[in-house]
């Protein structure tokens, strides 16, 4: 017998014999523990229950929630787990409870949303299509976003030296002043080529910014919300539903699509500025039936047109 299936066969002891527990709650409860010790085993660090910690549970809510878990049945679930680890901590197998920095989901609320490859396609393809400069800076804005998967406060406050040469690199300076260098690819490349020389009629009166995507706002540089906005037009353009595309939801798609292609998770969790891969494993978990089927040998970006 394992440690996890010791400690589950212990817990129900206990609540059989000294809370008089039903033989359904007994049912439920082994459920819920054995479905999380088993999701455990399936992430890279492989944590036991023992020596799980709070990321890792939200990693496993947030994979229920995307694999449809009402918010009703997660606070059952959540209650449930509360209870488990509050006996580990009465038996002395754990000194901390990783369930008390986790909130109940809300209820009521819509899951989130991802977008799969040919939805992120249609996007781009759409900002590639529109006409003038406005077009030149939201083609190279989604191009961009969608290769690297930065945060979009990043994003827009890029300076234009953040671009490293002809390397294929950027340089983000993300959470906490920490620098780091991402790659992008050549449909990106080519959309901020075609921009640049159309960067300044964006610019504050005066025709100067040292911003990649500079305007007339107070900040200098193009708004988080201006952007969201012109993304929710596009999509509406395109057949999607705008409720279902923000800046925060491509780049969630960039890193699902990558680790759906196989990607390292370590290299995924620089790209995004994770400080703990923790964070990052919940991308493991985004990936559905749909997307493993599409899996190529390498991620689409090398391969659009």
């Amino acid at each position: 017998m394992d440690g996890d299936t010791r400690h589950i066969e212990t817990f129900l002891e206990m609540m059989a014999a000294e809370r008089g527990a039903a033989h359904n709650t007994i049912a439920a409860y082994r459920r819920d523990a054995e479905d999380l010790s088993r999701f455990l085993a399936t992430l890279p660090s492989q944590p036991t229950l023992a020596d799980a910690a709070d990321g890792h549970l939200r990693i496993y809510l947030a994979s229920l929630a995307a694999n449809g878990l009402s918010a009703r049945t997660a606070s059952r679930r959540i209650a449930a787990l509360r209870q488990f680890f509050g006996f580990l901590i009465a038996e002395g197998v754990r000194t901390d409870d990783p369930m008390s920095r986790i909130d109940p989901p809300r209820r009521g609320r819509p899951l989130p949303k991802l977008l799969n490859e040919d939805e992120v396609g249609r996007l781009i393809a759409a900002a590639k299509e529109r006409p003038g400069i406005r077009g030149l800076r939201l083609h190279a804005l989604l191009e961009l976003l969608y290769a690297s998967g930065v945060r979009v406060s990043e994003l827009v406050s890029l300076p234009v030296g953040a671009l490293l040469g002809e390397d294929g690199l950027i340089s983000v300076r993300g959470k906490g002043a920490k620098e780091r260098l991402v790659p992008i690819g050549e449909p990106a490349r080519t959309a901020l080529k075609a921009y640049l020389p159309h960067r300044l009629k964006f610019a504050p009166q005066g025709g100067t910014s040292k911003f990649l995507f500079p305007s007339r706002s107070r900040a200098g540089h193009l708004t988080r919300s201006h952007f969201a906005r012109e993304l929710k037009a596009l999509a509406g353009s395109c057949g999607l539903d705008p409720n279902r595309v923000s800046p925060h939801v491509l780049r969630h798609a960039f890193a699902t699509h990558l680790v759906a292609h196989e990607a390292d998770l370590r290299s995924v969790q620089r790209m995004l500025g994770h400080a703990d891969l923790a964070t990052t494993e919940i991308y493991t978990h985004l990936v559905d039936d749909r997307l493993q089927r599409l899996v190529e040998a390498h991620h689409p970006l090398a391969n659009r047109d």
